[in-house]
């Protein structure tokens, strides 16, 4: 089944690969990107985000041709697992407004979603081993943390990004 919906999204995608190879992605400007991006309809947007992160994971990483569309569905299925782990603990409460308790509680919570995501990154680093050597494996997790505290630099400093709520990381 999984492989059923990763080709069929290959199939649908083929539309956004005309469109990434019409743009100069990485010598055109941030703005530029951005407005491109912005100017998509939501699905279009996000199929085309992830289409650009895993070509930029598997030049980054330098997968073999005969590797990438297996990569490609693990490295996906690890990112959905870790989104659903992070999803499971709601980080909308204020903790100056819990009893403590409540406090006491929420630290435990964030415990345990913090071991199922290290529980998740070593269960799928060990399937991506099958496909990829060890190497290459950490080097994917030193980079994305390397993006993830990119991406928190660009933050604003308050943590509260166009209205949204902060985000307390488990």
């Amino acid at each position: 089944m999984k492989k059923i919906i990763f080709i069929l999204f290959i199939i649908s995608s083929f539309g956004l690969n005309a469109q990434i190879k019409n743009y100069d992605w990485k010598n055109m400007s941030r703005e530029k990107r951005m407005k491109v991006i912005n100017n998509l309809p939501p699905d279009e947007r996000k199929a085309l985000l992830t289409e650009l992160r895993n070509k930029m994971v598997l030049d980054m990483l330098d997968v073999a041709p005969k590797d990438k569309a297996e990569f490609t569905e693990v490295y996906n299925e690890y990112l959905e697992n870790q989104k659903k782990i992070i999803k499971q603990f709601d980080s909308g409460f204020d903790p100056e407004k819990l009893s403590e308790e409540e406090a006491k509680e929420k630290l435990q919570q964030s415990f345990d979603t913090g071991q199922k995501l290290v529980d998740n990154r070593r269960k799928y680093a060990e399937k991506m081993q099958t496909v990829i050597p060890c190497q290459k494996v950490l080097k994917l997790f030193l980079s994305e943390s390397m993006m993830r505290d990119k991406m928190n630099e660009r933050k604003p400093h308050n943590g509260n990004s166009k209205g949204s709520k902060p985000r307390q990381n488990p």
